[in-house]
Order: structure tokens, then C-alpha cells, then sequence
């Protein structure tokens, strides 16, 4: 009987999990329309005082998304406004939804990835996570290694999709 081999184990074949890269930390998502008129409208005076009424030390150390649940509709200054009250103490602040503050903070991370490990390797990109990682980072991770992977694939190493070979 012949020993069993593993091959994929021997493969040079490289997996990426995006999971590994996840940001430690507490997400929140900051909803304005309690600091406005009946939910809907910006006073700016009442704005401002109740701005400087809150305790903004409760966002250390988080990643904060700032957004607006009615249909108000918001000036650019008074996120701006917001972010300058957040800064001293949140890690990460972004207009929109988790997801868009996700995908933030997973552009910061792939941009300043190092990819000289990868080069002229076959790259398997994992598909499955446990963590919300935002589909646009797959997207972006692909752009980043096409340029130096001999090849990209998507999956797990024994059911994968091939999306690039160099030629």
C-alpha cells in the first residue's frame, strides 16, 4: 500500500486569508439624527451645543461610522464637524455604513501590504471568513498581487476558482 501524500502541502501554492488581517477593535456606528431638530433638521446652534455636550472619550480606541438613519439631509461641514470632536480618540472615522468603514480599513491595510512574498508564486485567495470582510477587499487584494503572483485563485486550496495566470 503506498504512503498517502499530501500535495497540496508540498504545493508552493500560497493562501491569503484576508481574516488574518481583520483590525482588532470595537466598531460603532454613530447615528446624527438624534442631535436634530425632530430628527430631520440641522440647527446649527443646537448642533454645535449638543456637540459639546458629549462625552466623546466613550469612542476610544474604536472605528466609528458616522450616518444619518432619516432622510435629513446633512451638510458636509457638520461630519466634518463631528470628526474633529472623534479624532483625539478614535482609531477610524468614515461617512457611511460598517461596511464602508470596513472596506476603509481594509484598503489602508492592502495598499501598505507587502507583497514581495508573493512574487512569482501561485496565490490562492480564501474565500471563507468568519469576520465581516467587505467583498470590495477581495477585489482590491486581487489588484494588488495580479501585478506579481504567477497566478491568483480564489476558494480553498482543494476547490479553488482561477481568476489570473501570467502568461
Amino acid at each position: 500500500m503506498s504512503e498517502i501524500v499530501n500535495k497540496v502541502a508540498q504545493s508552493k501554492l500560497v493562501t491569503f486569508d484576508l481574516e488574518d488581517y481583520y483590525p482588532k477593535g470595537q466598531r460603532i456606528t454613530l447615528d446624527i439624527k438624534d442631535w436634530l431638530y425632530e430628527g430631520l433638521i440641522l440647527r446649527e446652534k443646537e448642533f454645535r451645543a449638543r456637540l459639546n455636550e458629549q462625552d466623546w472619550s466613550i469612542y476610544q480606541d474604536t472605528y466609528v461610522a458616522l450616518g444619518c438613519s432619516t432622510d435629513a439631509i446633512i451638510p458636509g461641514w457638520a461630519y466634518m464637524l463631528l470628526t474633529t470632536k472623534l479624532q483625539p480618540y478614535a482609531k477610524k472615522i468614515v461617512q457611511g455604513s460598517l461596511e464602508d468603514l470596513e472596506t476603509s480599513l481594509y484598503q489602508s491595510i492592502i495598499e501598505n501590504l507587502d507583497v514581495t512574498n508573493f512574487k512569482d508564486k501561485p496565490v490562492i485567495i480564501k474565500g471563507c471568513s468568519n469576520k465581516p470582510v467587505p467583498p470590495n477587499a477581495y477585489l482590491m487584494l486581487a489588484q494588488r498581487l495580479q501585478p506579481v503572483a504567477k497566478s491568483v485563485m480564489y476558494g480553498e486550496a482543494c476547490s479553488s476558482v482561477p481568476l489570473y495566470k501570467r502568461k
